[in-house]
C-alpha cells in the first residue's frame, strides 16, 4: 500500500516538473477564470430575472398540457429543466446567456436567449421539439 502512494507521488510530481503541462494547465485555470468573470454579470441577471420566473412558470403549464413534469434545479450558475428525455440549461456565458437543449443525454442545438423576450415561446419551442 505503501508503495502505491509512494509510486503515485512520485507521478504527480513528474507532471509537476514538465514545464510545459505547468504552463498548459496554468493557461487554463486562466482561461477559466477570465471566462467565469465576464460571465458573473449574465449569470445574475438570470438568476435575478424576471423572465426566469415567467420561463419556469410557463414550462410547468405548458409540461402539464402535454401531462409532463418539468423539474428544475440550479447547477453553479445553470438553470437546468427537465422534462422526460428532454432537458434546456440555460447556460450565462461571456457573450451572454445560452439556452442549450438535449435529448436523450445528446445536445441537438442552442440559441442565445434575450431576457426581455417571451419567457413563453423559449418553453414551448423546448417542450413541443
Amino acid at each position: 500500500m505503501v508503495n502505491l502512494e509512494n509510486n503515485l507521488k512520485a507521478l504527480e510530481t513528474a507532471d509537476a516538473r514538465d514545464p510545459q503541462e505547468v504552463a498548459r494547465q496554468q493557461a487554463e485555470r486562466a482561461a477559466a477564470k477570465d471566462a467565469a468573470r465576464l460571465s458573473a454579470p449574465h449569470a445574475a441577471a438570470l438568476k435575478s430575472s424576471a423572465f426566469t420566473q415567467e420561463l419556469l412558470t410557463a414550462a410547468r403549464v405548458v409540461g402539464h398540457a402535454q401531462r409532463t413534469m418539468v423539474r428544475f434545479h440550479w447547477r453553479d450558475s445553470t438553470l437546468v429543466l427537465e422534462a422526460k428525455e428532454k432537458r434546456m440549461e440555460l447556460q450565462p456565458a461571456p457573450k451572454g446567456i445560452f439556452a442549450v437543449f438535449f435529448e436523450s443525454g445528446q445536445e441537438k442545438s442552442r440559441e442565445e436567449v434575450n431576457l426581455k423576450g417571451k419567457a413563453e415561446k423559449l418553453a414551448k419551442s423546448w417542450l413541443e421539439r
